[in-house]
């Protein structure tokens, strides 16, 4: 299993979580389609719960709260990159041309946070650890394996995370029309216009979880009442559907190009 035991290189997606209107629910939900542990947190941590994979931290849950006299939050997946200042990648974000919508925080001796969107709209964490580096199991079956920023206008959105976070977005070869998110020289994400996405989709993030049998885990998610919004499909990397859970978060499974079936 691809245990991840040391800090992300900045700008590397490190962690996911999800703001549920009915946490419960959610926590049963990816438990009985992912094979995720947790249970809700303690009331200091507003019941935010860490979901496990077996016994390495794989993704957070928590309940959406809404701030007074304002709507409660979309229930959507949320991609943090990885930081190892807070506070300077903050400035950063602002004189790329971001927007800030929570401040820097403290998390209590976990580590420090905020959260933002860059000039397209999309919206996304920033995460520096202290005690918690972010997900602990990548790229295993149940686990984050790759995170696509969907973007009205690729050359803004490249042009923000390079000058904010130093990655390097490039086109990827054989895949006409993405681009690789890049740190260190190596993808790690990557970066698409609307065009495939449903009229009006504004720009995002969105969060992809490795699977067995990508067939299979969506037959279960309908049983489960959730919705796929894009039946599996073959590509160069692997089977991928994209799908919505009972709540209506959109996330995409994979089976790698590849891989067994389960």
């Amino acid at each position: 299993m691809p245990e991840v035991t040391t800090r992300y290189k900045p700008g590397t997606p490190c962690w996911v979580d999800l703001m549920a209107k009915d946490q419960q629910a959610a926590l049963d939900f990816y438990r009985d389609l992912f094979g995720w542990q947790g249970e809700v947190g303690p009331p200091e941590f507003g019941g935010y719960a860490v979901c496990s994979l077996n016994g390495r931290p794989v993704a957070g849950i928590g309940p959406a709260m809404a701030a007074e006299g304002e709507p409660a939050p979309p229930t959507v997946w949320t991609t943090y990159l990885a930081s190892d200042d807070a506070d300077a990648s903050l400035a950063a974000v602002a004189a790329a041309g971001g927007t800030t919508l929570m401040p820097v925080m403290d998390v209590g001796t976990t580590g420090r946070m905020l959260v933002a969107a860059d000039p397209t709209g999309a919206v996304f964490g920033v995460w520096q650890p202290l005690e918690f580096i972010g997900a602990g199991v990548v790229n295993e079956p149940g686990a984050l394996t790759w995170n696509d920023l969907h973007t009205s206008d690729v050359a803004a959105a490249s042009a923000f995370y390079t000058a904010a976070f130093g990655v390097e977005v490039a086109p990827m070869e054989g895949m006409p029309g993405y681009h690789g998110f890049q740190v260190g020289g190596r993808p790690v994400g990557g970066v698409v216009g609307l065009e495939n996405d449903p009229p009006g989709s504004p720009s995002h993030w969105q969060v992809c979880f490795a699977v067995d049998d990508t067939d299979s885990t969506a037959d279960a998610l309908v049983k489960a009442g959730g919705t796929v919004l894009a039946p599996p499909f073959d590509t160069p990397v692997g089977r991928i559907a994209l799908l919505a859970d009972p709540q209506g978060a959109v996330f995409a499974i994979i089976t790698a190009a590849g891989a067994p079936a389960g």
